[in-house]
């Protein structure tokens, strides 16, 4: 039932976003009135989704108003971190030990996990635009502080509007008010010199042709789920028969189609929602070497790198590529020691307290570091001609995809006795 709800949610937001571009424009209407339906949209969605569940997105949103408009510059980000992230563990606990291992048929977990990203962007942001001073910063951390807090409207806006609330992405508070403001394209586009290529006035972009790009995508995926990831379940791979019967590359192999079966369901609802946004004019991020207009600034996957990475660090940084960013964000960039160990602790943690989550965030830890060694150690001996250059990424990629194989089995199983069956 829920994934029903869950498609005809983000199909209804697909909708509602074409609607919204075309009629509520920036042009057409005042930023309020645009703030004001994607808030309503919003929040109409969260409680058609997910019912009285749905409260707990609006507590968690009002809780850290509070936090926002109430807490000093220089501990906002602490504050809004520790509440965000404490109400979203309690809710994840819950869902463990009061519904056993269930996937409720209701799962609130998901927005209230994006809507924990929005909060400590925000908050990181603000205490950077405020709290900090400008030579203390990053040229990334410069680009995005917020120098002024949010008014209620924008911040419900930022954090319950329709095109995200349902499957993210999280995006920055910048990029999205000039979303609201009609500035996200023009901003954009001014990055290049548009006289040296002809053209006598800046160019109107239209996302249709990506939208069009990304449903076929979503379509493909969707296919495949119900084909491969019914047929090929990640159950399989410990049942006692298979273990003691199939020999050991023939387990490995079987090993990597089942891993592959699970991803046409994370392919499907990221690519969707990426087209949801983009369909209300949003995710514009410029134009490439080619002179082609480019939608990719909210995607959450690049799928082509991920099928053929040649590292540990090239696939991560392809997959949840939103929520990759923010941790570094939040995490990586400010973590006073071990940022890579914290970062997957982190990671760890905001996904859920299930066991198989915490054994392949710290398994995730020592390959990356592995990962870094090899290739720092090793790399440059295989880039004197081209055969070996060859050679050596076909035996990386194979090496990489068995690793992330190896590392994600427990976050499909989730529990601890599959998981030590597995491994051993």
């Amino acid at each position: 039932l829920f994934q029903i709800n869950f498609v005809a949610c983000q199909l209804f937001a697909l909708l509602a976003a074409f609607w919204f571009r075309v009629y509520l424009g920036p042009s057409h209407v005042s930023s309020a009135v645009r703030h004001a339906f994607a808030t309503l949209f919003g929040i109409y969605f969260a409680v058609f989704c997910f019912g009285w569940y749905s409260i707990h997105l609006f507590v968690l949103v009002m809780m850290n108003y509070g936090i926002m408009t109430l807490a000093s510059i220089p501990n906002i980000h602490r504050y809004s971190f520790v509440v965000a992230m404490g109400y979203l563990t309690l809710c994840h606990v819950s869902r463990i030990y009061i519904f056993h291992y269930g996937i409720l048929t209701t799962d609130f977990s998901g927005p209230l996990m994006i809507i924990t990203q929005k909060i400590t962007t925000l908050a990181c942001q603000l205490h950077d635009g405020i709290g900090r001073q400008a030579e203390e910063l990053t040229a990334e951390q410069n680009r995005l502080a917020v120098k002024t807090r949010p008014s209620l409207l924008e911040y419900l806006s930022y954090l319950l509007n329709f095109m995200s609330i349902i499957a993210g992405p999280c995006s920055n508070y910048k990029d999205y008010i000039a979303f609201i403001e009609g500035r996200h394209v023009h901003m954009k586009l001014l990055e290049v010199n548009w006289k040296q290529k002809g053209y006598d006035r800046l160019p109107d972009p239209s996302p249709t042709g990506a939208v069009m790009y990304k449903l076929c995508i979503t379509l493909v995926s969707l296919v495949l789920f119900l084909t491969l990831t019914k047929n090929f379940p990640m159950a399989y791979i410990i049942d006692d028969e298979f273990l003691h019967k199939t020999p050991f590359l023939s387990r490995l192999g079987y090993l990597y189609v089942v891993t592959q079966a699970a991803k046409p369901k994370y392919y499907f609802a990221w690519t969707l929602a990426d087209a949801v946004n983009n369909a209300a004019g949003y995710g514009f991020s410029g134009v490439d070497e080619r002179g082609t207009f480019r939608w990719d600034l909210l995607s959450n996957l690049n799928i082509w790198n991920i099928e053929t990475a040649t590292s540990f660090k090239m696939y991560i940084e392809n997959w949840n590529i939103q929520t990759a960013a923010w941790l570094k964000r939040v995490c990586y960039d400010r973590a006073p020691w071990y940022p890579t160990a914290l970062t997957f602790v982190l990671s760890a943690l905001w996904h859920g307290i299930y066991p198989g989550y915490y054994f392949t965030f710290l398994t995730g830890i020592l390959i990356t570091l592995a990962a870094r060694a090899i290739r720092h150690n090793c790399r440059h001996y295989f880039l004197s001609s081209v055969p070996l250059k060859i050679a050596y990424d076909a035996v990386t990629w194979a090496v990489t995809q068995l690793a992330v194989c190896y590392t994600v089995a427990p976050f499909v199983m989730l529990a601890v006795e599959p998981t030590l069956k597995f491994y051993k």
